[in-house]
């Protein structure tokens, strides 16, 4: 049996155990399982990968996309450009560290891209920022960071005034205000400011309209969650897995 997993903490509401285990049901794939490893700390990959030989590879969400790196033998070129990781393939023991994320960030976003959109936000500095910093910095899209705190390459939610709103038209949240059950939570923002010409990306899928994309509707916004983005990148997990090493 050919074992993959999802590698996080908390490990509440997993779309990617049942979004494989749907797809092997529907494929007819036996020889294949995937399961959640909801480790409080990362050192506890060790005993996973030391007692779980059949592990072919998995995939990393919050909080282990960058501390993940340690563990690791090889790394694709994104992976070392950004310092994030949300999919490993182990063969012959050895852990190979890919990111996902950037294609389905970046197929999911396409179609929504217009000519103004010239610069972008990215709230939250965690380990999916690092994938969107890396599609913007592919498509030439200058972007800036928003964190609770202003730091060397973020600047603080207080700091954002009516004129960065205006000239950065792209807003993607990568934090994980509004995930459910917090439900009231979102980015603090100067909603009032966004127009129809802004389109608001919001990485969390569950709910499908979190208080940010719903905010930013009510203002004109095109607004989409992270569902697609999702879906592709579980598909490319997919496809590296099973390509030939």
């Amino acid at each position: 049996m050919r074992l993959f997993g999802l590698l996080g903490y908390p490990l509440t509401h997993s779309f990617s155990q049942k979004y494989f285990t749907e797809k092997f049901q529907q494929l007819g794939i036996t020889d294949a399982a995937y399961e959640n490893f909801s480790i409080p700390n990362i050192q506890e990959l060790k005993q996973i990968l030391s007692s779980r030989k059949e592990l072919q590879g998995f995939n990393i969400t919050i909080p282990y996309k960058k501390a993940v790196l340690d563990f690791l033998q090889e790394v694709s070129d994104p992976v070392k450009k950004m310092g994030a990781c949300n999919c490993v393939k182990i063969v012959s023991g050895k852990l190979k560290g890919y990111n996902t994320d950037v294609v389905g960030f970046q197929k999911s976003l396409e179609p929504f891209l217009k000519p103004h959109h010239q610069k972008a936000l990215i709230l939250g500095t965690g380990g999916a920022s690092a994938a969107v910093e890396y599609v913007f910095q592919q498509l030439q899209i200058p972007c800036l960071f928003v964190s609770r705190t202003a730091s060397s390459n973020a600047i603080s939610y207080q700091d954002l005034s009516k004129e960065i709103i205006e000239t950065h038209q792209l807003i993607i949240n990568t934090s994980p205000l509004g995930m459910y059950p917090n439900l009231d939570d979102c980015p603090a923002i100067p909603y009032q400011y966004l127009t129809a010409q802004h389109h608001l990306f919001d990485l969390i899928y569950n709910p499908t309209e979190t208080k940010f994309l719903s905010l930013g509707r009510q203002q004109g916004a095109s607004i989409q969650n992270g569902f697609e983005m999702l879906i592709l990148q579980a598909e490319e997990s997919w496809r590296i897995w099973n390509e030939k090493s």
